[in-house]
């Protein structure tokens, strides 16, 4: 079929990856013509900051035009590793770095960038220091660290903790006290698009980071034995199972989705006290959300400590920035339009000014009197302040992992959040895919 410039795939979830991808004509390596092909996240604000940036570089390059194609976040992580496993990825891969990449990197799929920042040292001394480490894999960079750091943060409706009477949690038994409380007002105490399944993971990942400290799940990368069924890993699990029990998420959680927006919609209007979600809900809920943000009504804070826990409350998780990767099997004039790219489109003055505009931290360092002059300053200093002053920053488990570890990590958290399995099912079930 005839096929725009930018187009949105990922809606038709009933048509196979493979049809769906033979179908249009701009998906996998284009054949010549000076350009390369550009897979990316649908959904606004952060779409139109990454379609805004190709349509600038189009514009002053007219011979190494980007070809674009977006995709919802869910679909997004399936038809990329199967288009790069079939051999038809687009030129410029945009992910999360970590075990993906790291599998991309094995798999000879995706070209080594080492060299090329080393020629371009501007580039490199440019972005924050800590973006790198997720596009690492033994020592070499295989990714440009792009966009916005984006920590997991606590989000809370002030409004409904007015009516209600109570105060933003400090503890976690602070939580389990107030779930009770707003459950007999009718409101849920958390909002959660659980479908999704890495939205629960977020609990998690802070929970063993809070009960633990960032040993544990440091354990869990490297491959110890048995890492999973640490004592605190289980006291972990246990816990978000009891919040569970206590009936502390949205009624029906498991069918709700992220992609949706449904569960930031809970939220702003109301119907959900908290909500735990990433540093880039705060646009979407200043997009969707009328005048819930302008009018004072959204607090925000980091995820509390655990009374008795290991780890530091100034930890945080989330994701460090996002990454792009050049396809090894795009052709030269691809490979060069995407370098290109990377050094005069990539988090340039305008792309810049619309992140922060949206409420984002952009991950180029000197961007301090930016982000104080902006409509958004409070929310951006937290931001800002979380990435800059965490201890460890842990990477979003879905994408430390590998892709295999992941996919059996998040079938088993939706069957935890669903009490369907133990704790001690959960990890005898991660421990067989994780260990070495």
């Amino acid at each position: 079929m005839a096929l725009s410039r930018r187009t949105l795939l990922g809606l038709a979830a009933g048509v196979p990856v493979s049809a769906a991808l033979a179908a249009c004509g701009s998906s996998g390596p284009s054949k010549g013509g000076g350009g390369a092909t550009y897979w990316y996240l649908n959904g606004q604000p952060q779409e139109g900051v990454r379609a805004g940036a190709v349509d600038a570089f189009n514009k002053a390059h007219p011979k190494e035009q980007i070809k674009d194609t977006t995709f919802q976040n869910d679909a997004y992580k399936t038809k990329i590793k199967t288009a790069i496993g079939a051999g038809q990825a687009p030129t410029i891969i945009w992910g999360w770095g970590g075990g993906t990449l790291r599998t991309y990197v094995e798999a000879g799929q995706v070209e080594d960038l080492t060299s090329w920042f080393d020629e371009h040292p501007a580039v490199k001394k440019g972005l924050f220091p800590s973006s790198f480490g997720a596009a690492t894999v033994d020592g070499k960079i295989y990714a440009m660290p792009c966009e916005t750091v984006q920590p997991i943060i606590l989000y809370y409706n002030k409004k409904v903790f007015e009516r209600v009477g109570v105060k933003p949690p400090k503890s976690w038994n602070d939580i389990m006290a107030l779930v009770p409380k707003f459950n007999a007002k009718g409101i849920a105490p958390f909002s959660l698009g659980g479908q999704s399944r890495w939205t629960n993971m977020m609990w998690l990942e802070f929970l063993f980071d809070r009960i633990g400290g960032p040993e544990v799940f440091q354990a869990i990368i490297e491959g110890e034995k048995n890492a999973w069924s640490n004592p605190d890993a289980i006291t972990a699990l246990t816990k978000v199972q009891e919040l569970v029990k206590a009936h502390g998420f949205v009624k029906g959680f498991s069918s709700i989705t992220a992609d949706s927006n449904a569960d930031q919609a809970l939220l702003y209007t109301g119907r959900a006290a908290m909500m735990l979600h990433g540093a880039w809900s705060y646009g979407i809920q200043k997009a969707d959300g009328g005048d819930f943000v302008s009018s004072g009504g959204l607090g925000y804070m980091t995820f509390p400590p655990v009374e008795g826990g290991k780890g530091d409350p100034s930890d945080t998780v989330g994701n460090p920035a996002q990454y792009l990767s050049i396809s090894s099997k795009a052709s030269a004039e691809e490979k060069k339009a995407a370098k290109d790219f990377f050094a005069k489109g990539v988090l340039q003055d305008e792309e810049v000014k619309k992140w922060i505009d949206n409420g984002s931290v952009p991950i180029r360092l000197g961007t301090e009197k930016l982000l104080a002059a902006s409509k958004n300053a409070d929310f951006l200093q937290f931001t800002y302040d979380i990435a800059s002053k965490a201890k460890v920053f842990g990477q979003s488990w879905d994408q430390a992992l590998s892709p295999t570890a992941a996919e059996t990590l998040l079938d088993n958290i939706a069957k935890l959040f669903q009490l369907s399995i133990s704790p001690q099912q959960f990890a005898r079930n991660l421990n067989a895919v994780t260990a070495k």
